[in-house]
């Protein structure tokens, strides 16, 4: 059965940490449900929901896929650029210790977030941005190299984390909006969606992603490639530069 690792989010999530977009009110409650309808799309698929002690005094703790990132069955477990998340890295590794999920972490002066890792087969794609810096790149392809991975460094200057501007569907497509990717010809397969909220997809199976219900024009996309598309509302957490991906972390057994 393959496992979903969560956290609910802060009653502080509108103080998240922000870099391209303008402050917005976040309605606390609203997030709050949107996260129980997120997580149950999973619970209704036969996942195993596994919760994250919650880190209520940390604003961004929700975004757990910046905490600790899974290549197969070994997690890495992050360093955040931002100084005011590396306090969700302590209940992150108890959870990863208790669920008995090998891994390994980015130390000093390293630092990674998941939200800049993007897997396409046995290639991990990860942003250079504010968030993840050369060492911590470094530090992952240390680990990941003997273990049968190539690691693939991309600038980042348009959006906050990698898998903001891009993400990839089951047959490895990298699907992207355009105006949020530095260059497409990274990728040997670049599809371009036609909004931004289009660009975040959670691959569910070789047939299924999830995705925000924000993007109607890109679900239509992707159905008409012949993928079932389930959709869910995030437009709190897209407020603070967040997206389907960001929400859980994914453990294929």
């Amino acid at each position: 059965m393959p496992r979903l690792l969560v956290r609910r989010p802060s009653p502080r999530l509108a103080e998240g940490e922000l870099t391209h977009l303008d402050r917005v009110p976040v309605d606390p409650e609203l997030a709050l449900r949107q996260w129980e309808q997120y997580v149950d799309v999973y619970r209704a698929r036969g996942w195993d929901v596994i919760d994250i002690e919650a880190a209520d005094a940390h604003a961004d703790g929700v975004f757990v896929e910046d905490a600790v990132v899974m290549f197969g069955d070994f997690a890495v477990l992050t360093r955040p650029g931002a100084d005011s998340r590396r306090g969700e890295i302590d209940t992150a590794r108890v959870t990863l210790e208790r669920t008995g999920i090998p891994f390994a972490a980015i130390e000093a002066p390293g630092t990674l977030d998941g939200g800049d890792v993007l897997k396409v087969g046995r290639t991990v794609y990860v942003g250079q941005t504010l968030r993840t810096s050369a060492e911590g790149i470094r530090q992952l392809d240390a680990l990941l190299a003997p273990r049968g991975w190539r690691v693939v460094p991309v600038e980042v200057t348009k959006v906050l984390h990698l898998k903001s501007g891009v993400t990839a569907l089951p047959d490895g497509t990298v699907i992207g909006y355009p105006p949020l990717v530095d260059d497409p010809s990274i990728y040997p397969r670049f599809l371009a969606v036609p909004e931004e909220h289009g660009t975040a997809v959670v691959v569910l199976d070789e047939n299924t992603v999830l995705m925000s219900s924000d993007a109607p024009q890109s679900a239509q996309l992707f159905r008409d490639r012949g993928l079932t598309v389930l959709e869910t509302p995030i437009s709190e957490f897209e407020k603070l530069e967040g997206c389907v991906t960001c929400l859980s972390v994914r453990v294929r057994d």
